[in-house]
């Protein structure tokens, strides 16, 4: 299992790190073996983390068909927004709980899909309500109401002792906020014509904040919330607002770094409240910036444009069967489609968040960070 410059085995209880040049051992005692593995993976947000959700509700926000998933096992379009495994599907990996992360709304899954792990991210949703509104995605509530059932369902298959305990040693993933700045706040006026940049920022903060709260109330003790990207980077945003030269939007990006600083000392504010949490900010914002901004140091030949349709409205900002461009090879770019990294991005900012954080999760130094 490649992680960065370094493998990761996880043997309770002991956390190992083996490092490839020079070969050195770090052993790290846990004194608690519950600390030291994952029973499962449980997601919520947008389509950073959706596997396949929107496929059962109806919206436009659709990835079903192909080209996506032409690199995801089998080479079926899923509903993931990508030519392969998205970040939800790379933590279940990596940390060895499973293959692939599947949708909750899928009838097919049994209760050993469910003991280890599901998605209830929607593509498109957002803390802000608005959001919703344009995108006709899952809402928060939606995800809570359905995380609710999820616990239900557990409950009456394995008694509320081991619900609890699988709560309790789960890692809960959350990815919201880009498609509030980036579409609600930068794409139309609803928002903005009552709120500039800060107060909007603020608001979605307040609205992230509660989220977490009540996901805590639910049992959720081990939370990973990743960080909004450069998603005025992206090639939609460039092809819209990047003029002749499609150069990154600053604006948007700026918008991006003041809703990430007031997050993370949201989620500061959050860990003190609740002591026996360990709710961990997964930065990626500087991550993905370099490699945009140096892509041929990390073997990408294109980042300013998609794998999957050009970089101009031709058939819309996904792309599709219609498209005219899909390249032969994925890996060579940053990003998939208009808004969306590819698999060998995804993997490379996971990687990175598993390497920094992975320690935050099984002791309290992150605390004081």
């Amino acid at each position: 299992m490649k992680l960065s410059t370094f493998k990761l085995l996880y043997v309770c209880p002991l956390l190992v790190l083996f490092y490839s040049n020079p070969f050195v051992v770090i052993a790290i005692s846990q004194t608690e073996i519950v600390k030291c593995s994952f029973s499962a993976i449980i997601a919520f947000g947008d389509s950073i983390l959706d596997t396949g959700n929107n496929n059962y509700i109806e919206t436009f926000l659709k990835a079903n068909f192909k080209p996506y998933g032409k690199d995801f096992i089998g080479a079926k379009s899923t509903g993931r927004f990508c030519n392969g495994k998205i970040p939800s599907d790379l933590f279940a990996e990596k940390l060895g709980v499973k293959e692939a992360l599947p949708p909750y709304l899928d009838s097919n899954l049994k209760i050993e899909d469910l003991l280890t792990g599901v998605s209830f991210a929607s593509a498109g949703s957002g803390y802000d309500p608005v959001t919703v509104k344009l995108t006709r995605a899952l809402s928060v509530e939606d995800q809570l109401n359905m995380f609710k059932e999820y616990i239900g369902k557990l409950k009456a298959a394995v008694g509320e002792e081991k619900t609890t305990l699988t709560l309790t040693k789960s890692l809960f993933l959350v990815s919201m906020g880009s498609n509030d700045i980036s579409v609600t706040y930068f794409l139309t006026s609803f928002r903005k014509n009552d709120y500039d940049i800060q107060e909007y920022t603020s608001m979605l903060v307040n609205m992230s904040s509660k989220f977490l709260q009540e996901l805590y109330q639910l049992g959720a003790r081990r939370i990973g919330i990743i960080g909004l990207s450069p998603i005025g980077c992206v090639p939609m945003q460039r092809t819209v607002r990047g003029g002749s030269e499609r150069k990154c939007v600053e604006s948007v990006n700026q918008a991006s770094m003041i809703y990430n600083s007031k997050f993370s000392s949201s989620i500061m504010d959050l860990n003190t409240r609740f002591p026996d949490a360990r709710l961990v900010y997964l930065e990626n914002y500087s991550k993905l910036s370099g490699l945009i901004q140096q892509y041929n140091q990390s073997g990408f030949e294109v980042a300013d444009d998609a794998c999957c349709g050009i970089g101009n409205l031709e058939f819309g900002f996904i792309c599709n069967f219609l498209s005219l461009k899909v390249c032969n090879d994925a890996s060579k770019y940053v990003f998939w489609d208009g808004y969306h990294p590819t698999e060998r991005t995804y993997n490379i900012l996971v990687s990175e968040a598993i390497t920094k954080h992975i320690d935050k999760f099984v002791s309290n130094t992150f605390l004081s960070n």
